[in-house]
Order: structure tokens, then C-alpha cells, then sequence
């Protein structure tokens, strides 16, 4: 049976304490069960971000290498947005940093309400955001990220009495490749080329990078791609649409 007094429970308990969970055992909790509970407290205060409680950006890797995969499988589409709040540094200097906080805690739950319980919305760093959607029609896209624009544009963020700040943000998207596995770095930076249009051409709109999609039938994704799968090789982003057409419509010649 574990003693919990010959664990080093204190800066654990200290963290939890902080951040509202419940510190001490409970009347019907046994040793096992306490420890199991701080543990998985422990786990997902590991994957959020202190300030404004989203994912941080472990879990948001964690859930994006999570997303390729189920798209290579599937072949859903999957959106991936990366959001800057624009002329953030101006707000930290001209109010200071609690105001730069609040700001950010206002957009954070602006995006959050902006985006179905199935989508990972995360804090990337500083005053970045991101937003992974998976089975996100390409049609829906457009319309989802527009969407945050808006509802970013119409805060009213109090940063001190009678000081009440409005803020735009800038998004950026891309499109997962379908029936392809890419890589987490080829996905954000295709979706970060996209944030940085929008920043270089006026701040405050959308662009969305739209993956070409390959009309290729399931019998016919079998026959090409089936036996790749074996030992799950890591397919990269760099293969290009045109050979994969082409090498389905010579398949289908094939056949016939």
C-alpha cells in the first residue's frame, strides 16, 4: 500500500491548490485513488495555458500530429488556423502589461465561443492563438474564421476604469493535404504564410490556403496507396497533386 507521507506531495498539492483543485484527499478516497487523481490533475494542468486556461502549445502538437494522421486515414478535411491579435505590442506599451493580459483573456474566450466542443483552440505564444478543426468542410472554412474576425473586432476589453480597448485579429488557414500524411511543421507553415498575407496586406482579414483536393475513388486509393501503408511511412506534404492524379488515372487505364 503506498504512504502517502513518503511522497514529495507538497509543490504538487501547492499547484493545485493554486489553480482551484481539490488538495487533500477526500473521506471515501483511498490512497490509490488520491494519488491517481492528483496525478491526472497534475497531466492536464501540464496542457493548459495558465492565463487564459485554452491548450497551450504541447497539447496543441499533441493534437495536430493526432489530426494528420486521422486525416491521411479518412481522408475528412481538417482546418488549421493560425491567429495574431493585431498591434498587440501597442497595447502593452501604452497600457501595460495587465492590460495586454486582459486583452488576451477576452480573445481567448471570444475564440473559444467561436468554435464547436470538438476543435482545440490554443494559446501558441505570446499573443498568438491557434485553432485546429477537424471534419471542417472547405465551404465552412471561410465562413468559421470570418466568423472570429468579427466577434474579436466587436470586444469591448476594460482595461482599466472607464478605459475600454477594441482589438482586431489576423488569421491565417490551410487546409490539411487529404489521403496524404504531411508533417506538423508543412501544416503550420503553410497556414503561417497565410497569417503573414494577411498581416503584410492590412491587418484585420482572412486567408485561407484551400488544399486542392484529389478525386480519387476508395477502390482506387486502395489499389494505389494500400500496400504504402504497411510499417505507416511518414508521406510528406511535398508530393504533388498532379502526380497523385496522374498516377490514379493510369491505375484506372489499368483496370480497364
Amino acid at each position: 500500500m503506498i504512504d502517502l507521507h513518503d511522497l514529495r506531495l507538497d509543490d504538487a498539492r501547492a499547484l493545485l491548490a493554486h489553480d482551484a483543485y481539490g488538495s487533500l484527499p477526500e473521506a471515501d478516497e483511498s490512497r490509490t485513488q488520491y494519488l491517481q487523481r492528483v496525478i491526472d490533475q497534475l497531466c492536464e494542468l501540464s496542457l493548459k495555458d495558465p492565463l487564459t486556461g485554452l491548450a497551450n502549445r504541447r497539447h496543441f502538437r499533441h493534437v495536430l500530429g493526432r489530426e494528420i494522421d486521422a486525416v491521411a486515414r479518412s481522408g475528412e478535411s481538417a482546418l488549421l488556423l493560425m491567429m495574431d491579435i493585431d498591434h498587440f505590442k501597442k497595447v502593452n506599451d501604452t497600457y501595460g502589461h495587465l492590460a495586454g493580459d486582459r486583452v488576451l483573456q477576452a480573445v481567448a474566450k471570444a475564440l473559444a465561443s467561436c468554435l464547436r466542443p470538438m476543435d482545440t483552440v490554443a494559446r501558441y505564444g505570446g499573443e498568438e492563438f491557434t485553432a485546429i478543426l477537424p471534419n471542417c468542410p472547405p465551404s465552412f472554412g471561410k465562413i468559421v474564421a470570418e466568423r472570429i474576425r468579427a466577434t474579436v473586432g466587436s470586444l469591448q476589453v476594460l482595461v482599466a476604469p472607464l478605459v475600454s480597448l477594441q482589438v482586431t485579429i489576423s488569421i491565417g488557414g490551410a487546409f490539411a493535404p487529404e489521403w496524404v500524411r504531411s508533417t506538423t511543421a508543412l501544416w503550420i507553415d503553410r497556414a503561417d504564410t497565410q497569417l503573414y498575407r494577411a498581416k503584410s496586406e492590412g491587418r484585420n482579414r482572412v486567408y485561407i490556403d484551400q488544399q486542392p483536393e484529389i478525386a480519387v475513388s476508395a477502390e482506387e486509393r486502395k489499389m494505389l496507396f494500400g500496400h504504402l501503408s504497411i510499417g505507416d511511412p511518414a508521406w510528406l506534404e511535398s508530393v504533388s497533386t498532379d502526380a497523385a492524379v496522374g498516377a490514379a488515372d493510369g491505375a484506372m487505364k489499368r483496370v480497364n
